[in-house]
């Protein structure tokens, strides 16, 4: 319903209910004066779901995870002056990593503009270029024409949020008093503008305009693809994980190319759909004869390049070509090689190779045996790898940082949707993450890869959804303490594995950790926090582990909801030092491609039974 007390009122209201039609279910509202008839008009549908949160740095990383979660746009809301400051680096996670959030600023009307009124700043263009779209709204009128106006500018910022790729949209809004609810006595608004409401708004839940637009279909008939050849797959976050997975499985088999899976995509953990899974590339390639040997004559990457430093560096000494494939206008080479970027999506692509295969009569082997021989090589170092990695963490009592990652990758409860915080969390995954048939799914802040908004992202993901766990450093976390002033309203349940090694454990393996002073005061910033009073103070469960099998409980253990924070003390130092010591060179050694051989049916063609027993 339209609410008719004022023009303030009456214009967010056609401003909100234009939004639900299109789709809108959540709206992240931070407290404020000059923003009073946004927040009414949102805090009063029926249809969307309002969360009220004090801080607006918090508040957008939240805003974030929730639309990470649900990969539709949501609204956020903040009153004038630098609270929309507080957004930025929200904004620019948003647009790195193709989040779809709608900005909502109020401001002052243009006369009280330069003349030094409370609480204004220039709020033009506050974002610079990181918005998919930006503009300023015209200050409320009552009649039709602009009513219209209003509808269509809203439509069009939902559309841009989404299309041609996700993002961020700014609308700048300015109010003039009153701002209160309180009625115009001067004159009838309902009458005046004689507007229609259920025709106004009839032919809105039409233009809900698809996530993923199809893509012209591309030609790949002619394109030679020689034999030796890996797939790389990036960072990914996807709510289809199971169809992206099988779409990898499908190329690889095609192909007959190792699939090299970063820890941030879904392919780890459907590890029974992917037979020619490589998560241990990283090991595999820090042994310089062996990474020359496994140079390939054509690369398919897609979506984004993994963490992994490893990767990238013998990436950049390859010749061969490279492939990107996704849909987004993005440059995806920050190791500026030569590569053709295919701008269209996964599916499309495979289809395209399929079709390929077709014309020059390419069949798949009806066996298990893998004819290739490069990737029999690729296979055999990865079980080697695996053996190695097992062999070191399975009699390790102590805390060490790495075995956490590996730990919870293979205990992990079905379906559960985990967040990275960034830094050595992303890493020791990236190192460490077995491949599993969890089917957890993967959230991450790597567009601009900051520890702001850890907590706030994760909390934004498991609202409303099953329950949800974290893997942080104490750092990330303490960066984002006034996260746990959304408890209050949040409904899901987030269990918090932090690793407190007190300090950036990040640097200690750069250089300048060997230089102290400054390093310790000013690298490493041990913060000397006690968590569980820290907990105790927001009322959140706290848990201390002490043993490996204590972890592995807590994260079977169901819980009902809330926030819960299970603390492992190690020791940053010692976790550097432990690493070079049983990470240096992990797997047993060079695989003659000649006289490679590998048995498909052991290392698992259609399920990773034989790689979890080789864990065990």
């Amino acid at each position: 319903m339209l609410d008719f007390r004022n023009k303030n009122t009456l214009w967010c209201s056609v401003l909100v209910e234009t939004m639900a039609c299109l789709g809108l279910k959540d709206a992240v509202i931070c407290p404020g004066s000059r923003s009073t008839p946004l927040t009414i008009a949102f805090a009063q549908h029926p249809l969307i779901n309002s969360i009220p949160i004090l801080d607006e740095r918090s508040a957008a990383f939240f805003a974030l995870g929730k639309a990470k979660r649900t990969e539709l746009p949501v609204v956020l809301i903040c009153s004038s002056g630098t609270a929309g400051a507080n957004f930025f680096p929200a904004i620019i996670e948003a647009k790195e990593s193709g989040t779809p959030l709608i900005v909502l600023t109020a401001d002052r009307p243009p006369e009280l503009r330069n003349c030094h009124a409370g609480q204004t700043i220039d709020q033009i263009k506050l974002y610079g270029n990181y918005p998919n779209w930006y503009l300023e709204l015209a200050l409320p009128e009552s009649n039709l024409e602009m009513l219209a106006y209003l509808r269509q500018n809203i439509i069009q910022a939902w559309q841009k949020a989404l299309s041609p790729f996700p993002g961020v949209v700014h609308l700048n809004c300015p109010f003039r008093d009153p701002l209160a609810p309180q009625p115009n006595q001067d004159e009838s608004l309902l009458s005046s503008t004689g507007i229609k409401e259920q025709e106004f708004f009839a032919q809105l839940r039409e233009l809900r305009f698809s996530l993923h637009q199809p893509l012209s279909q591309l030609d790949l008939t002619e394109m030679v693809i020689p034999k030796q050849g890996i797939i790389i797959s990036g960072l990914t976050q996807t709510l289809k994980s199971e169809k992206y997975c099988q779409e990898i499985a499908r190329l690889s088999q095609i192909l007959q190319f190792p699939i090299l899976a970063e820890a941030l995509s879904p392919l780890r953990n459907y590890a029974q759909l992917n037979p020619y899974l490589v998560s241990t590339y990283d090991f595999i390639l820090r042994k310089p004869q062996q990474a020359e040997q496994l140079e390939p004559q054509i690369i398919f990457q897609i979506g984004e390049l993994p963490t992994s430093k490893q990767l990238r560096n013998w990436l950049s000494k390859s010749k061969a070509k490279r492939y990107i494939i996704s849909p987004q206008p993005e440059n995806y080479d920050p190791i500026h090689q030569q590569n053709y970027h295919f701008r269209v999506d996964l599916s499309s692509f495979v289809q395209a190779i399929h079709q390929r295969a077709v014309k020059h009569k390419i069949t798949q082997p009806k066996t298990n045996e893998i004819q290739s021989t490069y990737l029999k090589s690729w296979l055999e170092l990865e079980s080697q790898t695996l053996r190695a990695i097992a062999d070191k963490f399975q009699n390790l009592e102590e805390f060490h940082e790495g075995k956490v990652a590996w730990l919870i990758s293979r205990h992990l409860p079905p379906k559960t949707s985990i967040f990275f915080a960034n830094s050595m969390t992303v890493r020791n995954a990236e190192f460490f993450w077995q491949p599993n048939n969890s089917q957890a799914i993967p959230y991450f802040n790597r567009g601009a890869n900051g520890i702001d908004g850890t907590l706030s992202t994760a909390l934004g993901i498991a609202q409303n959804d099953a329950p949800t766990l974290m893997i942080t450093g104490d750092l990330a976390l303490l960066h984002d303490t006034n996260g746990f002033l959304i408890k209050n309203h949040f409904k899901g349940h987030l269990t918090i594995i932090l690793v407190n090694n007190n300090g950036g454990g990040i640097f200690e393996v750069l250089p300048i950790a060997k230089f102290d002073p400054p390093f310790e005061e000013y690298f490493a910033t041990p913060q000397n926090i006690e968590f569980a009073k820290l907990c105790q103070s927001y009322d959140v469960d706290y848990v201390l582990i002490e043993s490996w099998q204590q972890l592995i409980e807590n994260i079977k253990r169901p819980f009902a909801s809330g926030i819960r924070l299970l603390e492992i003390k190690t020791d940053r130092k010692d976790d550097v030092q432990w690493l070079h010591q049983n990470f240096g060179n992990v797997n047993s050694g060079n695989v003659n491609f000649e006289s490679a051989s590998f048995d498909a049916a052991k290392h698992g063609d259609a399920s990773c039974t034989p790689k979890i027993n080789q864990l065990e």
